[in-house]
């Protein structure tokens, strides 16, 4: 522990707050470099850090534990050097393990804190080296298991009949996970999804949800989950909104889609777990995977299943592979080859098309998926019925006054309309578009001046009785409409709130700027991904411990003090450097035996004497080699 103390206190605060992070240290019960010594070489803390390392890295430990083993108790312990390391480890394998494998392995436990790399030796702290030795009660392997077992067969493949099936079924998946997210995202744009403070969306939003995106309610979360690790949409003020980058994935072809999901899946794999998964298609992961990832992780357990599992029943859902067999196009994502992922993908999806048949009943339908520009227009110009592999969509008074909102006219809607229907314009729609535009903007609504009026809006018409209608009607009493005269009411709302009230209950409103001018308002704003700002907790602790240390006056004082009274504890051997009388520096090899009143005794060894010393001609204690 002392010579972990002296190695923590020399550590610059960057590499001080690394170490603190990758060992997940907490503040709590720490006040010096002695007490973070201490938790570092808790038997849980050095099991939590043994868990997430491959049995390769934990056979170099356990290894170099056995080697480092005192025979003799007045000599010091031994310090096995990488070549010998190699050498056993070689021996217990049965098979060639290069030194310059043993020695990154070892710089990487040397990272951890939990041994110690000297140029070409590395030995285990002996904290550490005990947890490994009752690691057999606790059903985990010995040393001689880890270097010898052989890795079971991670991956198996499956035959070419398998393949053709899994093949055509991730294909289907992937088309539905992208018409599913891609109803989420268009969803959100329309009605925001609350977030329940303990996490999670509530059961009116995910019921809604579901039924739009025609899956069921346990699905919801794991759809949710993938929009938003793809940046699809975005959790802001309590709220699960679109992005900007949702708003410009709608607009893109099916594959593009998918890829952009895939990338974001690939990328979220930690790296331990990317190494291990096929990049070759046709190869099941199955039960093989597991057994597999519990001999690589000897120590993992539950934590390393639950994150196979989870990224796993990602790549089920979003077609990178089918049956738990790898994709052709889930291959290519997990080989980083996303053109090649995208051209598979584009093969394998059911061809789009950019054409529909308008009805007289005031109907579209598709003849299959259409291109996702036509689609997204005509979802701005009507509703949509039926999401299945052929959309259909119904157009009434309110869905034109909505895409008559958004910046249309009756000209630029009949002419998308002419140029992508196969059954040219039915009269009933070209009428209804007609009089829908010819009635727009009848009711008007602004914001008020704030100087003139307490009222923070105003609804203004030239029809007095359409006005009247608007005022007694119960649905909108909540808005608090006030009649000013005639041909005007007034809210203590906003504008944006009166409008989109007047737009639901399908009034033909328009909303105007304070020149009159007809202006198109967005009902709820695009979600800014953003990184969560989080105080960093290491570099608090990093600077109570730099303060408890101090280096000076008294501080360097008990600084040495708890030096020595931890080698008393360890029956450790030290070597102390004492300034002595004309500024000669005199090294002893003293067993310490007690410390008090700013002296310490303890015995010489080499001498064979008991000495006293002061504290304060002490220039530095090192364990003995």
């Amino acid at each position: 522990m002392l010579m972990l103390a002296s190695r923590l206190r020399a550590l610059d605060d960057a590499a001080l707050r690394r170490t603190l992070e990758i060992r997940a240290v907490s503040a709590t019960g720490i006040r010096d470099f002695f007490d973070l010594a201490e938790t570092l070489l808790e038997p849980d803390a050095v099991q939590r850090a043994l868990v997430q390392l491959d049995r390769a890295t934990v056979a170099v430990l356990a290894v170099a534990g056995q080697l480092s083993i005192v025979t003799d108790p007045d000599s010091a312990p031994p310090e096995p050097t990488l070549a010998e390391l190699a050498e056993r480890l070689s021996e217990l394998a049965g098979s060639p393990v290069p030194e310059t494998d043993v020695s990154s392995r070892a710089a990487v436990l040397d990272s951890l804190m939990l041994g110690r790399l000297f140029d070409t030796r590395f030995r285990p702290y002996d904290a550490v080296a005990a947890q490994l030795l009752v690691w057999p009660s606790l059903g985990l392997p010995t040393a001689t298991e880890l270097a010898a077992a052989p890795a079971p067969s991670a991956l198996a493949s499956v035959s070419a009949t398998d393949t053709r099936f899994t093949d055509r079924l991730a294909a289907e998946r992937a088309f539905a996970a992208v018409s599913s997210i891609a109803e989420l995202v268009t969803e959100l744009a329309r009605e925001p999804a609350r977030e329940l403070s303990r996490g999670g969306l509530g059961l009116p939003d995910t019921k809604r949800l579901a039924a739009v995106m025609g899956v069921e309610l346990e699905a919801v979360a794991s759809f949710v989950a993938n929009a938003a690790r793809a940046d699809l949409i975005a959790h802001a003020t309590g709220y699960w909104n679109e992005t900007e980058a949702g708003e410009a994935w709608l607009l893109e072809g099916t594959a593009r889609r998918w890829a952009t999901i895939a990338e974001s899946w690939h990328a979220a794999l930690p790296p331990d777990v990317r190494g291990i998964l096929a990049q070759r298609p046709g190869v099941s992961w199955g039960e093989g995977l597991r057994s597999f990832v519990a001999w690589l992780y000897p120590a993992g357990g539950e934590w390393m299943d639950d994150r196979v599992t989870e990224f796993a029943d990602d790549a089920e859902l979003i077609g990178i592979t089918a049956h738990q067999t790898t994709s052709p196009a889930g291959a290519a994502v997990l080989a980083g080859d996303l053109d090649a992922a995208i051209a598979t993908m584009t093969a394998a999806l059911p061809a789009e098309v950019g054409a529909v048949y308008l009805q007289n009943d005031l109907s579209i339908v598709s003849p299959g998926p259409l291109a996702p520009s036509i689609d997204a227009r005509l979802r701005g110009l009507a509703d949509v019925e039926s999401r299945e592999l052929a959309l259909s969509y119904r157009i009434s008074a309110t869905s034109v006054n909505r895409a008559l909102a958004a910046g249309e006219n009756a000209d630029s809607l009949l002419d998308f309309l002419r140029a992508v229907s196969l059954t040219g314009i039915p009269q009933p729609v070209d009428y209804l578009i007609r009089e829908s535009a010819a009635r727009y903007g009848r009711v008007r609504v602004g914001a008020t001046d704030p100087a003139a009026s307490p009222a923070q809006s105003y609804v203004r018409s030239e029809d007095p009785a359409l006005l009247g209608t608007i005022a007694v009607d119960q649905t909108l009493t909540p808005l608090g409409l006030v009649r000013v005269d005639e041909n005007r009411l007034t809210s203590r709302f906003g504008n944006d709130v009166v409008f989109w009230a007047l737009s639901d209950a399908r009034y033909p409103v328009a909303a105007e700027n304070a020149a009159n001018e007809i202006v198109h308002l967005r009902r709820h704003q695009l979600a800014r991904v953003a990184p969560v700002a989080t105080v960093d907790p290491t570099i608090a602790l990093v600077e109570k411990l730099r303060a408890s240390d101090g280096g000076e006056g008294q501080a360097a004082d008990a600084w040495l003090a708890r030096q020595l009274d931890s080698a008393i504890k360890a029956k450790q051997t030290v070597v102390v450097s004492i300034a002595m009388p004309g500024g000669v520096v005199v090294d002893y090899l003293l067993e310490p035996a007690s410390v008090g009143g700013g002296r310490f005794r303890a015995r010489d060894r080499r001498a064979d004497i008991e000495r006293t010393l002061p504290l304060s001609s002490i220039i530095s204690i090192t364990p003995a080699p």
